[in-house]
């Protein structure tokens, strides 16, 4: 299976509290540090929710 390597591009700052807690359920703490999650729905689902705020690429 594939995976998806997401990067958090932009700041959580001012984000509404649920698009927060789906950042750090991802992973992501900091700007510009980057996870690598297996590519499954649920996965695909949370980065959905908050495309605005991270860049996804295919690894």
């Amino acid at each position: 299976m594939a995976n998806l390597k997401i990067t958090l591009v932009k700041s959580t700052i001012g984000a509404v509290p649920k698009h927060k807690r789906t950042v750090e359920a991802l992973g992501l703490k900091k700007l510009n540090k980057t996870v690598v999650l297996p590519d499954n729905a649920a996965t695909r689902g949370m980065v959905k929710q908050v495309q605005h705020l991270v860049k996804v690429e295919e690894a």
